[in-house]
């Protein structure tokens, strides 16, 4: 007579065997857009048979995974600032990326020890006035300079987008010399820090300001835009935009492997793709982003705004310096 104990252990062992196997998936926690990612998670789906359960928050990403702790389900974080990235990091919510693949892809710079890894890179850079302003190249430090006094518009220095800028500008050049710097800009500026990277556009075209700072992807944005925005595209030209002493100030969407990812192999699966040719075309396309993948050489951005060369600094120095950079700001009253 077989006792009930065993019974149940047989039974429940019976069940194990004859379900079926487990649909092969990746759990993703995203700040990004879903018309944005979209494209890409469809197409990783269909190319692999991995089903991708994607859940879009705004805000407090890594405080959900910390809440959830062991038992959260998810394995790729994504998300669209390097400062969120690193408090992922900061947060114990991750674990480093091994794969031959994002290393032979993505920049020692642009994936700091592996804990992260960037898939589209943005960057920061000076727009003219095509009818008032003849120069084509400026570095961030010549903003500063008082030709400009009037003439200069940028939005709040407390946004994470100038945030990010200025706390390069720290690494590269100290503290002292950002302050003198960040007080400059403040007294060449032709109105209060504020508003979006496309009103500064729209302040160009109406005279008000000649020189601006903007993320590239509102450049291609506006370009497609069927209003008034298309205006305040044609009134604007990039200019090459460097540190004095190194490259352009880039920001980036990036992911990082889940610390506790219940489908691990799947969640490298996804980051692996998301570098490859086809997602990186699909990916940085939809968002006039820069690939970080450098055999993609024809997406929008890079049609519209020529090739942009990182600065080598890596992010997690800018990174480091996001704390100071908003100390400053408010110690000079940039804002206000």
């Amino acid at each position: 007579m077989i006792k009930k104990k065993h019974l149940q252990a047989l039974t429940l062992s019976s069940c194990l065997l004859a379900a079926p196997a487990l649909a092969q998936e990746v759990n993703l926690y995203t700040t990004r857009e879903p018309t944005l990612l979209n494209p890409a998670l469809e197409a990783f789906s269909k190319d692999t048979g991995i089903k991708v359960n994607a859940v879009f928050l705004k805000d407090g990403l890594q405080e959900r995974i910390r809440a959830e702790g062991a038992n959260s389900p998810a394995d790729v974080m994504l998300v669209v600032d390097v400062g969120e990235i690193n408090a992922a990091v900061a947060a114990g919510v991750t674990q480093p990326i091994h794969s031959p693949t994002v290393d032979k892809i993505v920049p020692t710079q642009l994936r700091p020890d592996n804990n992260w890894v960037t898939l589209t890179k943005r960057a920061r850079i000076v727009v003219a006035s095509k009818e008032r302003v003849a120069q084509d190249a400026i570095t961030y430090e010549e903003l500063a300079d008082p030709k400009w006094k009037g003439k200069f518009c940028i939005r709040a220095g407390q946004h994470p987008y100038n945030n990010a800028l200025f706390a390069a500008y720290i690494a590269h050049n100290g503290p002292d010399k950002t302050e003198t710097f960040l007080k400059a800009l403040r007294a060449n500026a032709a109105r209060r820090p504020g508003g979006g990277d496309r009103d500064v556009a729209r302040d160009i075209q109406s005279g008000l300001c000649d020189v601006a700072v903007i993320n590239t992807y509102y450049i291609g944005l506006m370009s497609q835009a069927k209003n008034e925005q298309k205006g305040w595209y044609d009134a604007i030209k990039p200019l090459k935009t460097t540190f004095a002493d190194g490259g352009t100030h880039v920001n980036v969407s990036a992911a990082a492997l889940a610390k506790n990812a219940p489908n691990k192999d799947n969640a490298v699966k996804l980051i692996e793709y998301m570098l490859g040719d086809k997602a990186q075309a699909l990916y940085a396309n939809g968002n006039f982003e820069f690939p970080v993948n450098t055999a993609v050489t024809d997406s929008a951005a890079v049609k519209l705004l020529g090739a942009v060369t990182p600065d080598k600094l890596p992010l997690s120095e800018v990174a480091k310096q996001r704390k100071p950079a908003a100390d400053l700001v408010d110690k000079v009253g940039f804002d206000n």
